[in-house]
């Protein structure tokens, strides 16, 4: 046989319904800041899964969005050699039926590499911007203007993949050349 475990013995001293009350009303006090307190931490738990959700779906848009500028960046070198085909073609010869056909090939490579998202970058003439020119050299003309490009620079969706190279002026003007002649083209 097992020992018995003595039993509670009851002091006659037993909580009024008062302090009842007020304990109760403690713990309920107690519970509502917990839930509070946990439905907080849900709302930011909630708020930081959807930017995180927002974020992803961003992420993966911009990169289906420029996972052919590697693709496209390759094949501008064809497209320069192109260019530089039809611009040191004779006088003589530019009038036959397969330069033409050059140049509509010429034209509809431009025109799919353009609805792909590629745009040339404007520099002859405009002022030198880092971000979009690269200065191979300074030359007579008009100080921090573009007065030569060398090789033609290109946007991907609004994203420089390749700066343009330039000539920039550095302010000193030819013999004969007046500043206000400069200016105005």
């Amino acid at each position: 046989m097992m020992p018995r475990e003595p039993e509670e013995q009851n002091t006659g001293e037993e909580a009024g319904p008062e302090e009842n009350i007020e304990t109760v009303g403690q713990s309920l006090v107690e519970e509502k800041e917990k839930a509070e307190k946990y439905l907080a931490n849900w709302q930011r738990a909630q708020a930081d899964f959807i930017n995180y959700k927002r974020r992803t779906e961003q992420e993966k848009e911009e990169l289906t969005r420029f996972a052919n500028s590697a693709l496209v960046l390759n094949l501008l070198p064809i497209l320069d050699d192109l260019e530089r085909a039809l611009d040191s073609i004779p006088a003589d010869t530019a009038e036959f039926s397969w330069v033409d056909g050059i140049r509509l090939i010429e034209r509809k490579f431009k025109t799919t590499l353009e609805a792909q998202g590629l745009s040339p970058i404007e520099a002859l003439g405009q002022p030198f911007d880092p971000h979009l020119h690269e200065a191979i050299r300074q030359d007579k003309g008009e100080e921090g203007k573009v007065i030569e490009e060398v090789q033609k620079g290109y946007k991907f969706h609004d994203r420089v993949i390749r700066a343009s190279k330039v000539v920039v002026g550095n302010g000193e003007f030819e013999e004969g050349q007046d500043i206000e002649s400069e200016t105005d083209s």
